[in-house]
């Protein structure tokens, strides 16, 4: 209990020092930042889950490892747009 306390104390610091400079340029304040984020902390999550099934795939089928690849490259793209918009939303 007092290790996920700890990781939970950790990840709001950091999720407030990164979004400090997306609040900064309103002064939205508070709830912005928390908004951008958590989008910064979903984009990371997804995007990681995606690298981790691709490699898995890639390790099962090493013939299709280009298509994989090039299918990764999109979703992870898609990801980080949708991430870039969601702080402008949350910032602005």
């Amino acid at each position: 209990m007092i290790k996920a306390a700890r990781i939970m104390f950790w990840a709001c610091g950091l999720m407030l020092l990164l979004t400090s400079p997306a609040a900064a340029q309103t002064g939205s304040g508070f709830p912005a930042q928390i908004g951008a984020g958590l989008t910064v902390i979903g984009a990371g999550l997804g995007i990681g889950l995606l690298a981790k099934g691709a490699v898995e795939s890639v390790a099962r089928q090493p013939e299709s490892s280009g298509t994989i690849q090039t299918l990764m490259i999109i979703a992870a793209a898609l990801i980080e747009g949708l991430a870039f918009y969601a702080v402008f939303v949350c910032s602005g």
